[in-house]
């Protein structure tokens, strides 16, 4: 025991020493203060202000200032995805900025952009609008005008962009773009057009509604159009319905206004629908270029903001972080200062001072910061150093668990017994050859991948190379041990030590096989595979290895759980944890792990199941041929007298005992006692 508590300590063994500290520090350099203290990431502030809200606290607009910058970025973030770009990860470089002049920066680019996006969807309406009132021209002429070519309306699309004589007219499309009733008496008739889907529930309640006094007419649009409703481009049907009376006008009216129809008043005249038609053709060409100059305006401005997107983000996200931490300090009598207090490691003390000292240099500050080691009467916080190597698996434990103060780590043992236990499962030296080549990828271009932004799955899998690192080599030196390259067997060390007696040798039966050299050097003998007892063979080993590692993994848990017992002076769970534990685990499991080594040693044939089954059910009855070594049935009842009375030992006396000991903590008269 001596060697061992002369042994040097390891930064991952046991968490940092910590010591809790207070800061006094002056107005004018708290925030450069807290920054510095933030790029160092050695020190943790208590919250003094906890019995405050949030918006109660000294810089609360600042952190809604950050909170406002965040969403006006998050919205610059989503407008360049809709357009189709993506955010530059190297930000163009350019002189550092101010919080003041990035939100008034901010501010003018959310104008700008809203006031962009508000006129492209005026035009986009305005352009969708005249798109389906020139289908509904095109579509709905055969049917006021029966048989109507559409000669004239293909050469109109043709020659209209060319021929400006038309201009000369009087335009005719404001006019009839207003409803009004096509005639005075007689046959009147409403147009336009609705989504394809709703064409046969709008014409069965249009007959519904007139009683069938109409004559519904339909044609496909042709091309997609964007619906207003969904936004979404659909397939739509231009329609005229053919009435009578001013009662029914009024219902079809209702029933468009219902089924989301838009409706085209257009002329009866030949005449007039092609004047309409020029002009609509007209307005639609220029409404085309004016809206592809705003879209090239929208998406030079938000490259602009790409380029610096990301360090704007990590600018605010920063701030945010630095008033939020300034929140929860509190001000002294003279609100001069600000007083905080924190827990850092013991070896960070001189770094933390440096950077103190820095902050008061950069800011001009008459008075330094104070820093002074104080006592505390709460637990210390857990921190353990890590690196890129270590880092995965102290994530992997403290995902189960983080281990208090001072506690003995299991990220140091994980780092062997997390790869290596995968292996054992995953034992195949091709595959894992695979997984090495994948992991070796994964960090030669460890920088690279390291400031760019990956998704999900890749950023676990980034994470964690070190881990697949030492997974592929435990894969693979496991697979040589089952002598598995993508399931089939190789002759790596030799040729097997058994060969063919008879013709039964394809059953690998001891009949059928006769062993006439040493046993094979490594791993598995080949001759196993293919053979009838294959599965059972395997199964067997692999079945008892895992049984083997199992206890020898519990056996180091119970085991640690004694050198933090002996760290910290607690012979109460040495005698009543780690003991009975040890006696009740090792009585059982550790009997049969036992058992399993003896039969492998000595290749006996006796079965183990029936040796621990009838060690409850018959503790005193012979074991016949499943007897493996001399005195084994008194042993047997020996175990098992052990395990009954440590199960006992293991769950009783503790909590009696502690409830006792804080029992007599609670009397006053032994507070007295030790407070004299």
């Amino acid at each position: 025991m001596k060697y061992i508590d002369n042994l040097p300590s390891m930064d991952l063994m046991r968490s940092e020493k910590m010591m809790f500290a207070q800061l006094i520090i002056p107005v004018e350099s708290a925030h450069r203060a807290i920054s510095y203290l933030g790029e160092l990431g050695l020190l943790q502030f208590r919250d003094l202000n906890d019995d405050k809200s949030p918006f109660q606290r000294t810089f609360v607009n600042q952190v809604k200032r950050c909170a406002e910058m965040s969403r006006k970025l998050r919205f610059f973030k989503d407008q360049i995805h809709k357009a189709g770009l993506m955010p530059s990860p190297h930000p163009v470089s350019q002189p550092d900025i101010e919080l003041e002049e990035l939100e008034i920066r901010l501010a003018e680019h959310e104008h700008e952009l809203i006031e962009m996006n508000g006129n492209s969807e005026k035009l986009q309406q305005t352009y969708n609008e005249l798109l389906e009132f020139k289908m509904v021209l095109q579509k709905a002429g055969d049917f006021l005008v029966p048989g109507e070519s559409h000669s004239e309306e293909t050469e109109l699309d043709e020659n209209v962009y060319t021929n400006n004589d038309y201009s000369d007219t009087v335009s005719l499309l404001e006019q009839e773009m207003q409803p009004g009733p096509s005639n005075q008496s007689g046959v009147k008739f409403i147009s336009g057009i609705i989504c394809k889907s709703k064409v046969l529930r709008f014409e069965r309640m249009l007959f519904r509604a007139t009683r069938g006094n109409m004559l519904f007419n339909q044609a496909p649009a042709g091309d997609r159009i964007l619906d207003r409703a969904s936004n979404e481009m659909v397939q739509k049907t231009v329609f005229v319905v053919f009435f009578s009376g001013e009662q029914a006008r009024k219902k079809i009216l209702k029933i468009c206004e219902a089924f989301g129809a838009n409706c085209y008043p257009i002329p009866e005249d030949t005449t007039k629908r092609r004047q309409i038609t020029r002009e609509v053709l007209s307005r639609l060409s220029e409404l085309e270029t004016t809206l592809d100059a705003g879209l090239h305006h929208r998406d030079a401005a938000l490259t602009s903001i790409g380029f610096q997107l990301t360090k704007w983000m990590n600018m605010v996200r920063r701030e945010k972080a630095i008033y939020d931490t300034l929140n929860m300090l509190n001000f002294d009598v003279t609100k001069k200062c600000l007083v905080g207090e924190g827990w850092c490691p013991v070896f960070a003390k001189t770094k933390i001072q440096e950077a103190l000292q820095r902050a008061t240099f950069d800011s001009n500050s008459q008075m330094g910061i104070i820093f002074h080691v104080m006592d505390s009467v709460e637990p210390p916080p857990t921190y353990f150093r890590t690196n890129h190597f270590t880092n995965a698996y102290q994530e992997i434990v403290d995902a189960y668990g983080v281990a208090k103060y001072q506690e003995a780590n299991p990220a140091v043992y994980t780092i062997v017994t997390f790869p290596f236990l995968f292996a054992v499962m995953f034992g195949d030296w091709g595959h894992g050859i695979c997984l090495l080549l994948g992991a070796l990828i994964l960090i030669a271009r460890e920088k690279r991948l390291g400031s760019q932004k990956l998704g999900s799955f890749m950023e676990m899998l980034f994470g964690g190379r070190y881990v697949l690192l030492m997974m592929s080599l435990f894969s693979i030196y496991c697979g040589l041990i089952y002598n598995e390259f993508f399931s089939v067997p190789f002759h790596i060390f030799g040729t097997s030590a058994y060969k063919c007696r008879d013709a039964t040798c394809s059953d690998a039966r001891s009949v059928g096989l006769v062993k006439y050299r040493d046993t094979y050097p490594f791993g598995v003998d080949p001759s196993w595979r293919g053979s009838r007892s294959e599965l059972p063979f395997l199964n067997s080993l692999k079945m008892k290895m895992s049984i083997l590692f199992g206890v020898a993994q519990m056996n180091l848990g119970i085991v640690l759980s004694y050198f933090n017992a002996r760290y910290f002076s607690s012979s109460l769970d040495i005698k009543y944890q780690f003991v009975p534990q040890m006696i009740f685990l090792n009585s059982l499991f550790g009997y049969l792990s036992l058992l399993i080594i003896i039969k492998w040693c000595t290749g006996s044939q006796a079965d183990l199941y029936h040796v621990m089954i009838y060690m409850f059910l018959s503790p005193f009855e012979g074991l016949g041929e499943n007897k493996l070594f001399w005195g084994q049935s008194v042993l047997q009842v020996i175990l098992l007298l052990l395990a009954v009375i440590a199960v006992p030992w293991m769950l009783f006396p503790k909590p009696f005992i502690l409830k006792r000991l804080h029992t007599e903590i609670s009397r006053p008269g032994i507070w007295n006692s030790w407070d004299l």
